[in-house]
This record gives C-alpha cells, structure tokens and sequence, in this order.
C-alpha cells in the first residue's frame, strides 16, 4: 500500500499556533543556543513528537546525554518517523532531519553517536513535545 502525502501545514496558521522560536526553527531551519531547550536534560519515561503536527518521533529509551546541549537520539521512533536531507549551509555538509509528516526542520543527524547506531539525532526542543509512557501506550 502506497502512503498518501500529508497535507502541509498552512503557513499563516502556523505563524499564529506557534511561538517565533518554534516558527523559526520548524520552518526556517533555526536553532536554539545550546543548553536553554526544556528536553535536553529531561529523563522522564515517553515519546517525543513534533510540536507542529504532533508524529511520534523519538522514545525516551533512545535518547542520551552527548553533552551538547541538545535533545540526543540514537535512532527515531520508526523508521519513517523522520527524513534526512543533505544540508550544505554553514560553510559544511551535514545531515538536516524533518518532521516525515509535516516536513519540519528538527536538526541534524551525526555519525558519532553511541552503540547500537552510532548515530547522534542531535534535535531543537522547540519543535518537540512530551507524553509520558502511560499516555502513550495502546
């Protein structure tokens, strides 16, 4: 079975739903200072997802400390749950990675990640939301 595109957010509706931060980085490519978002040091049990359309993107049980100052994953929820884009900006070659349902701009992906991936999704904390565990389960 084929997946049906998402609809794209309306942009004016979003300027309007979401703070300038979340704005910015969700749809201008931003990013927050190191160290000043609400998830980087948060522990609790639960999902993260997209503070624009509400996916599941990360599991608590994925994330670590890198010590950068951003939200770190060694993998998103699903397989699907985001998608990675060459970004060239900056004067360097990384890896963007984006909301899979709404396509907005998260952060970027590394190769120096802990095992079992050996990947860091090193991601904003304004474009993320918290449920814990026992209102995600089924």
């Amino acid at each position: 079975m084929t997946e049906r595109p998402q609809p794209q957010p309306d942009e004016e509706e979003l300027r309007q739903r979401l703070t300038p931060e979340q704005y910015r980085i969700a749809r201008q490519a931003g990013t927050e200072p190191p160290f000043s978002g609400a998830w980087h040091a948060h522990k609790a049990d639960g999902r993260y997802g997209c503070a624009v359309c509400g996916a599941d993107l990360f599991d608590s049980t994925t994330k670590f400390d890198s010590g950068t100052g951003w939200p770190s994953y060694t993998a998103p929820v699903t397989a699907t749950a985001v998608t990675e884009h060459r970004d060239d900006s900056l004067g360097m070659t990384r890896t963007e990675v984006r909301c899979a349902r709404c396509d907005s701009h998260l952060g970027h992906v590394f190769p120096d990640g802990p095992a079992p991936t050996g990947l860091r999704y090193c991601i904003n904390s304004a474009v993320l939301t918290f449920r814990p565990r026992e209102e995600t389960a089924p």
